[in-house]
This record gives structure tokens, C-alpha cells and sequence, in this order.
């Protein structure tokens, strides 16, 4: 889940503050879960497991820490300030409209590159791999059933499935990941055939397509390695820090806890939780390239682009053929319905607050006195545009990182997201900081992340066996490293713009005071 508009959310609220107002710690810490692990989670992860072995896992034990900080540190912050959506937090903690226009640009970037285009991709994927249907075939048919079943249903529609849509896909992974090992024959067997999962037209002068030989350590080179070990504990945390502590639909779970308290339970019990991944998707792509080696593992072109339609390599593949090839037919079409109506559902949420922010906090702003008619006829066609865009950019989507879907989304999270999250950081800790530096840092930030992230789109990954002639800054400085170093160039433009620069009004800083009364709770 991503941020929803800074405004136009008071129909989401007052569902959340009647439905959830009371939720329990056991309410809070599964919607935590269930709201950060969909359909595209199991396709991505699945997929990094069968071409790199665990390392992916460390994204999802990071989230267990950062949950915890969540609860601990952010949620005390945003109950003192009496807010509801983080969007407002800025608004109350650094005033004027800047920041707040800034953010809902930049949520909609977020909503193209890292939701929608990925959504679309990852549904496709399991109606061309059930069906045999061309990728963009698959797209446009994922389309029209979700605009049906949004009109037919309504947003009613999502809520009331949702919650019978997780229970069933968990149900589901877990009754494939048992049918997973006694296929392959345990852990141990799954540790010693990995290393043996080779196409059956591998070169054998080539490393193109043999498993990493760190399959199995999460831990790695600090230099030559796909996941360094710093960038995974430095990293790797800032964009976490920003999803599990300042994401709108993660934070609003939390805030409609009980009590303080009942927030905390909640948090270790998704951080508890967040163990699962490794075993319900990364363990059971690794076996599904174990299993479907000549069609998992592919490492020659066009080899791939037969099998899957990517060139750039089929691991996207690996959940889905589990899926189909070893479920029984019930219960295999059961966990096909549901991965594609939970993609659906999601489509549709995007597309209602993408929507809605652009309409509320772009368009109304362009045009103060629109009217409600002009407003959804202006959201229809923004989100018409959106689909266009992002059916696009799917094959940036498929050539990116290899063909794998969660590193991609990685990536794009590690040039996007760093700004925001110090920001937040500061702007939650540090009372001195002010808006003009928050939008410097948030502007000097976001610029040099789109330059990577465009250089990255411009020269990619070449294949295995070419020449590398991708500039240094690509080449050499790995992604994780580079919100490192975003997360650095943020923080200093903050601090010396803020230093520079009048301190913020004394209402605008209250807040942080109140979270001492709160601490004091903590204890």
C-alpha cells in the first residue's frame, strides 16, 4: 500500500473510525500484514528467490524492525499532533501548500512506477502463464474485468472481499508451500538441488544462468555482490523507515488501535508475522526453479522471450507455475481467482486515490472554484491516462534488474523514497527544522533520485556475457548504497537550509512537545 491524498480521504476515515476505531492488537497487527502483502509480493519475492536465492528476505525482516519503530516512536508523534493522514502531519508541522502539492506529484510518480504498471504486470503474468495468452493481451483483459467489477461492485465491493481474499491466499500459500517441499524433498534437499537448477541449454563456458554460489546467505559481498550487507542495514532502512512510518494506509492501521498499547501488539504481531515471506514465497521460488528449470532459469534471450515473453529472464514466472502445476485443480483455481481479484482490488484502490489526489490537490488548486461534475470527469480521465502510461512502461518493467519484479521495485523505491522519509524524520525529532529547508531537502532530493533513476532506465543491465558500458555512477554505485548516499545529501540540505533560514512559528512545533506527555505513557 502507498500514501492516499493529503485530502479528499474523509470517506476513508470515517470508514476506519467506525469500523476500526476499537481494533484490537491481533485486528491491527493482521491488517498490518495483509495490508503490505498482496499479489504482487508473492510473484516478486517468489521471483528473486528462484534467480538469487534468501537475500530478498532481508526486505521483509527490515519490515520487522521498522514496525516496531513505527509503533514505538512515530505513533506516539502522530497522536500528540491529533492527526489522521501523514500529508496533513507536514501540512500542521511545516505549513504553507508547497510541500503538500510536492508530495501528491510525487505519490502519483510512486503510483505509476512502483503500483500500478507492477499490478498490471504481476496479474498478467498468472492469466498468461494459466492461459497462454500474450502478456499485453493479458493486460488489457485484466483491465476490462477490473473496470467491471468496479462498477458492477463499487468500492463496497473491495472492502467487503479484501478481508476473505487474504485469509484465502494465505491459506492457499501455505498449502502450496507444503506441497512445494514434499515435492523437492525437504530443506535439506531444496539446499543441495538449488545448486544443481540449470537449464538443460546452458553453455557450460558461462556463468549465464548458474546459480549464485551465496544463494543461501543473506549477508553478502560488500562490493561485488547483488545485496552488500551495508546498503542492506543502511540502505535498506531508510526507504523501509518511510513505508512502515509515514505510508498512509500503513500508519492509519495503527492509529485505529485501541490505545497505544494495542498499537504496540499489533506491530510485533505483523513483525512476527513478516517472518512468513521467507517461507511461503522466497523458499517456494527456489524451489520452482528447482522443479521448472528450463523454464524458470532460462538465461538464453531468446529461449525467454518464448517461454515468458522477457528477454531478460522468466524467474517472474516461478509462483505462478507452482501455482499451476502442482495445487489440485480446486484448489488451484481457487488461489488463481484470488491472486487475480486481490490484483483487481488493488487496481481499483489506486485508481480511486490516485484519482482523488490529483483531482483534490493538483486540479482543485489549478481551478479553486471547479465543480463536483468537472472533478470526476477530470478524475475519469486521470486515471485513463494513468492506464496508458503504465501499460507503457511495463517493458521498462520486464527489462529492468533481470526480469525480476521485486528488485525492480526496490530500486525504484531506493531513488524515490529516501527524501520523504528524513524529511519526516527530521521534521518528527528535530523542532528546528522549517519549511523552507523541508522543501529544499525534499526538491534537491527527488531531483538527483529521478537523474538515477532515469540513467538507470537509459542504460540497462546488460546481459550476461556483454560489455558494461553503463556510467559509473550506474555501473559501480549499487542502488542501496545510493539512497545511502540520498538519505545523506537530504539530511544536510535540511539541516544547513533550516540553520540559514528564519526557525519555524512556535505553533508549529507544539506538537513535539506534546510527545513527552505521551513518552511519559510509554513507559
Amino acid at each position: 500500500g502507498f500514501p492516499l491524498a493529503c485530502s479528499g480521504n474523509f470517506l476513508l476515515h470515517s470508514t476506519l473510525d467506525s469500523h476500526l476505531s476499537a481494533a484490537s492488537f491481533s485486528q491491527v497487527g493482521a491488517s498490518l500484514f495483509a495490508s503490505n502483502v498482496g499479489s504482487g509480493h508473492f510473484i516478486g519475492l517468489a521471483g528473486s528467490g528462484a534467480a538469487s536465492g534468501i537475500a530478498a528476505t532481508a526486505y521483509e525482516w527490515n519490515g520487522m524492525f521498522c514496525v516496531l519503530v513505527l509503533a514505538w516512536l512515530f505513533v506516539p508523534i502522530y497522536l500528540a499532533s491529533g492527526v489522521t493522514t501523514m500529508p496533513e502531519y507536514l501540512q500542521r508541522r511545516f505549513g504553507g501548500k508547497r510541500i503538500q502539492i510536492f508530495l501528491a506529484i510525487l505519490y502519483l510518480f510512486i503510483y505509476i512506477f512502483t503500483k500500478i504498471s507492477v499490478d498490471m504486470y504481476a496479474g498478467a503474468l498468472f492469466i498468461q502463464q494459466a492461459l497462454h495468452w500474450d502478456l499485453y493481451i493479458a493486460v488489457i483483459g485484466l483491465l476490462v474485468i477490473t473496470a467491471i467489477y468496479t462498477v458492477a461492485g463499487g468500492l463496497a465491493a473491495v472492502i467487503y472481499t479484501d478481508t476473505l481474499q487474504t485469509i484465502i491466499m494465505l491459506a492457499g500459500a501455505l498449502t502450496l508451500m507444503g506441497f512445494s517441499f514434499a515435492k523437492v524433498g525437504g530443506l535439506e534437499d531444496l539446499k543441495n538441488r538449488y545448486f544443481k537448477a540449470i537449464a538443460s541449454n546452458h553453455y557450460g563456458n558461462t556463468s549465464c544462468g548458474l546459480p549464485r554460489e551465496d544463494a543461501f546467505h543473506i549477508f553478502r559481498d560488500p562490493v561485488t555482490s547483488d545485496f552488500p550487507w551495508p546498503g542492506i542495514l543502511v540502505g535498506m532502512t531508510i526507504p523501509s523507515l518511510w513505508y512502515w512510518c509515514t505510508d498512509q494506509v500503513i500508519v492509519q492501521r495503527s492509529l485505529a488501535a485501541k490505545s497505544l498499547s494495542h498499537a504496540k501488539g499489533g506491530a510485533l504481531l505483523a513483525s512476527y508475522l513478516k517472518i512468513l515471506p521467507l517461507f511461503m514465497m522466497v523458499l517456494p521460488g527456489m524451489i520452482s526453479r528447482i522443479l521448472f528449470p528450463d523454464l524458470v532459469a532460462c538465461a538464453d534471450p531468446k529461449s525467454c522471450k518464448e517461454i515468458c515473453g522477457n528477454p531478460s529472464g522468466c524467474s517472474d514466472i516461478a509462483y505462478p507455475k507452482l501455482v499451476i502445476e502442482l495445487l489440485p485443480l480446486g484448489l488451484r483455481g481457487l488461489m488463481m481467482s484470488v491472486m487475480i481479484a486481490a490484483l483487481m482490488s488493488s487496481l481499483t484502490s489506486i485508481f480511486n486515490s490516485a484519482s482523488t489526489i490529483f483531482t483534490m490537490d493538483l486540479w482543485r488548486h489549478l481551478r479553486p472554484l471547479s465543480s463536483e461534475w468537472e472533478l470526476m470527469i477530470v478524475g475519469r480521465v486521470f486515471v485513463l491516462l494513468l492506464v496508458v502510461i503504465s501499460i507503457l512502461w511495463i517493458p521498462l518493467v520486464q527489462a529492468s534488474q533481470g526480469g525480476q519484479l521485486f528488485i525492480y521495485i526496490q530500486t525504484i523505491s531506493s531513488y524515490l523514497q529516501p527524501p520523504v522519509a528524513i524529511v519526516f524524520i527530521l521534521g518528527c525529532f528535530w523542532k528546528r527544522t522549517n519549511e523552507k529547508g523541508a522543501f529544499c531537502g525534499l526538491l534537491v532530493g527527488m531531483v538527483i533520485g529521478l537523474i538515477r533513476m532515469v540513467l538507470d532506465f537509459v542504460y540497462l543491465q546488460p546481459g550476461c556475457g556483454e560489455s558494461d558500458d553503463r556510467p559509473a555512477v550506474v555501473k559501480y554505485v549499487h542502488y542501496l548504497y545510493f539512497s545511502m548516499i540520498l538519505g545523506v545529501i537530504t539530511l544536510i540540505v535540511v539541516v544547513v537550509v533550516s540553520l540559514l533560514t528564519e526557525p519555524p512559528p512556535e505553533e508549529m512545533v507544539s506538537a513535539l512537545r506534546k510527545t513527552s506527555a505521551v513518552f511519559s505513557l510509554m513507559v
